[in-house]
């Protein structure tokens, strides 16, 4: 095996950057790169970054000086870094990294082949950073790294929202639909390939059309991709709260392929807050969709994430957010402390909180969270649940591991199954036998 031709790619950051580096992955390997297991193994590096906060921007730096070190033993030929760090940062970083051998912005993916060849244009270490303007679709080779049952369907790029805290805009781009047509074929694909379950990530999905077709088209992009054959599990991520209606609802009601699974953004309650981060409506306040979503005969299972310690942000106004987490009885939870990052129109705003009293905050809703959730599981037991077998647990092989329909890949808890045969990728009847405050525990039940 060539060594200059051995590739370790290690990807950071959200689902949608994941395909992105499937992307260049496919592209890499139509090049005759072969991507090895061991960073130890490997003549080129290439790392996907995501640079959308402070806490990410440090895994990025420690992530590159940790491959860097691969150099300076002599064992690593080629160091290059791509995604949403490179185009927030820029042309700096040549000099305050000099350890890269090339770096890519996310509109520059493409160009991973030529950046690893040397192919520098004239620069010493090449650095391809511009405006994105178009979204990767299905004629660009792609490398899933997802099981074999389990895909992203990216629908859209970019994002046309203006959260005050958010860089997400100027990191990606405008917002950019894919056409349907094309969507249609790379999923047909997916599914001749044995994916059943299919999630459809953008940065916002709720959005879907309405820049290409004038009208935003997600209900009729879900029930043409609940038409192709193969798909059991369709499942929505990133839906913005504000565009969530009851007609969809009804849609999702009538469509037992799309599960009952809602990812919802809400970052807060109050409303002076989401005002503040420009995340207010005129119609809907977050207490009256979830009042609408639990008044359903359907279960809907909701994800959401909720930021604390925003400026401005007091006691009584964390209180009510409180309140509003144990009203709504939400299935997954993340829990952020406000992060000022620079070239937001929040990162000088007035009102600070302490960040000691933030941490504080988010400890609280995360334990608040945790009796929630424990709950929530606990009403499960002695209930029989659909469950995607996805193999042995990462803890044990005495133990296999699923999800239920109420859990995404990646970022929601598990079922681990203690009893019965399941094959990677089959939906199995499970008993529910414990719960716990975030997985569950059961037995397959066999014919």
């Amino acid at each position: 095996m060539n060594k200059t031709r051995t590739l370790f790619f290690i990807s950071l950051g959200c689902a949608k950057n994941r395909v992105d580096s499937e992307h260049m992955l496919g592209i890499l390997k139509r090049d005759g790169y072969e991507p090895v297991d061991e960073i130890e193994q490997a003549g080129c590096v290439v790392i996907n970054t995501c640079g959308f906060l402070q806490e990410a921007v440090q895994e990025a730096i420690d992530t590159i000086l940790d491959a860097a070190r691969f150099k300076e033993r002599g064992t690593l030929k080629k160091l290059v870094v791509a995604g949403c760090f490179v185009q927030r940062y820029g042309y700096k970083l040549r000099t305050e990294i000099p350890e890269v051998d090339g770096w890519l912005g996310t509109a520059e993916i493409h160009r991973i082949v030529d950046v690893l060849k040397g192919d520098s244009g004239g620069e010493t270490v090449p650095m391809h950073i511009s405006r994105p303007v178009f979204p990767a679709d299905h004629c660009l080779p792609r490398i899933r790294t997802t099981p074999f049952y389990t895909a992203y369907l990216r629908i859209a790029e970019g994002c046309a929202n203006r959260c005050s805290y958010c860089l997400i805009p100027k990191l990606r781009g405008p917002f950019r639909s894919r056409a349907m047509d094309a969507l249609f074929l790379e999923a047909s694909e997916m599914a001749a390939q044995g994916v059943r379950e299919l999630n459809l990530v953008a940065q916002d999905t709720s959005r879907y059309g309405e820049d290409i077709y004038g009208e935003r088209r997600i209900m009729a992009l879900l029930e043409g991709l609940s038409l192709i054959e193969g798909f059991q599990w369709i499942r929505l991520l990133y839906f913005h709260p504000d565009r969530l209606t009851e007609t969809f609802l009804d849609f999702m009601d009538e469509n037992e392929r799309i599960v009952p699974y809602l990812d919802l953004p809400f970052q807060h309650s109050h409303p002076a807050i989401l005002k503040a981060m420009r995340r207010d409506s005129e119609s809907t306040t977050p207490w009256d969709l979830m009042t609408m979503i639990r008044n359903r005969k359907r279960r809907i299972y909701i994800r959401t994430s909720l930021m604390v310690g925003y400026p401005g942000e007091t006691e009584e106004m964390f209180e009510s957010l409180c309140d509003f987490v144990k009203m709504a009885r939400f299935d997954h939870l993340g829990v952020f402390v406000f992060s000022p990052e620079e070239g937001t129109s929040a990162f000088r705003l007035p009102d600070p909180v302490d960040h000691e009293i933030a941490l504080e905050r988010q400890k609280h809703l995360m334990n608040l969270q945790a009796g929630i959730s424990k709950s929530l599981n606990q009403a499960k037991v002695r209930e029989v649940l659909p469950v995607l077998i996805e193999g042995e647990s990462s803890e044990t092989d005495l133990l296999l591991e699923g999800r239920t329909a109420g859990m995404a890949p990646d970022v929601d808890s598990r079922v681990l199954i203690n009893e019965g045969e399941g094959r990677a990728g089959e939906i199995m009847p499970v008993l529910i036998t414990e719960a716990h405050e975030y997985d569950l525990v059961g037995r397959i039940l066999m014919d």
